[in-house]
């Protein structure tokens, strides 16, 4: 967070949206902003949110209600965001689905016109895992070991189109080597049989597996992310191991649905930003692998456009479909 912040300070912009403040439109809010999750409940960006929009009631003045909009893969909450009147009451809370589900499927809205940017809460990094049977202790051995089995190693991901997925063919691309994909349904299962040692290795999101590394279960081999990641600090990046322009995240951030006044976008990222500046809920969260970001608006916008060109150019190649 404050690497980005200083970042931004340098650059200079982005001075007015660090300082926790109520909104400059001051009739703002009046009554209680939902909060759309398009996802079920229970996930890692419900459990966030929820966190985050209690943080944010007395700040605001009113409250912040999360709303479960799960189905179609997040499509079905995104489109209700997209279709929603903009008098700030209706913010999505997106994550991966709103930049990877345009180049798998035909959307009802487009990630940049539909939507105007207000904060990028946090982002968690993929990391890439074996099980202890395998016998490798980094990726140099996890690729020669997938070379020695001409492509009978197998990787596990919580998904087809999942971030793991796409970190594991991101990564497939890079070393131009041969492994099976194994999709599941669900970080839950995967990691589950990545324990029982009935696949070799898994990407998967850092935040449900810091504990397993910390007790040995599962060995880390690299995390997705162009810096280390705060929670597992003694493991390396894979632009450390020779795959500079490799970089996977899980991110969440708030998006108020177009037309939005300029005054609630930036009221409501100035609230946010306060909130991540909480120790106790920085710490709750980067314990478990997340890291909160934050900053002004343009921060998401530039993670949305980035998303957007890698992953559509990295589905045409490999030819990645969603279940």
């Amino acid at each position: 967070m404050r690497s980005t912040r200083r970042s931004l300070l340098r650059a200079g912009v982005g001075t007015a949206f660090l300082a926790p403040a109520r909104p400059a439109l001051a009739a703002w809010p009046e009554r209680p902003v939902r909060f759309v999750v398009p996802l079920a409940a229970g996930g890692s960006v419900d459990l966030l949110t929820r966190q985050v929009a209690e943080r944010l009631q007395p700040r605001l003045g009113a409250p912040v209600v999360v709303e479960n909009r799960g189905g179609a893969a997040g499509n079905i909450g995104i489109d209700l965001v997209a279709r929603a009147a903009p008098d700030g009451y209706t913010a999505l809370v997106a994550s991966d689905a709103l930049t990877v589900n345009p180049a798998l499927q035909p959307v009802t809205w487009d990630a940049r016109r539909s939507f105007v940017p207000s904060v990028l809460l946090c982002r968690a990094p993929q990391v890439l895992l074996a099980h202890p049977s395998l016998g490798v202790r980094d990726l140099g051995g996890l690729l020669a070991e997938a070379e020695k089995r001409e492509g009978r190693l197998n990787i596990a991901s919580p998904g087809n189109a999942s971030s793991g997925h796409l970190a594991g063919a991101l990564m497939q691309v890079m070393t131009r080597g041969r492994w099976t994909h194994v999709p599941y349904r669900g970080g839950g299962p995967a990691v589950s049989d990545a324990l029982a040692g009935h696949v070799d290795a898994i990407w998967v999101t850092a935040a449900p597996v810091v504990p397993h590394i910390r007790s040995g279960a599962l060995v880390p081999l690299a995390v997705s992310t162009k810096e280390r990641a705060r929670a597992l600090p003694e493991v390396p990046t894979m632009a450390e191991l020779g795959y500079p322009d490799f970089e996977v995240t899980n991110w969440e951030g708030v998006l108020f649905p177009a037309g939005t006044p300029a005054e609630v976008v930036t009221g409501m990222n100035a609230a946010c930003n306060a909130v991540l500046e909480e120790p106790t809920l920085r710490a709750r969260l980067e314990e478990v692998g997340f890291e909160t970001i934050g900053g002004p608006p343009e921060v998401l916008t530039a993670l949305i456009d980035t998303n957007l060109r890698r992953w559509a150019g990295l589905i045409r190649e490999t030819g990645i479909r969603a279940d």
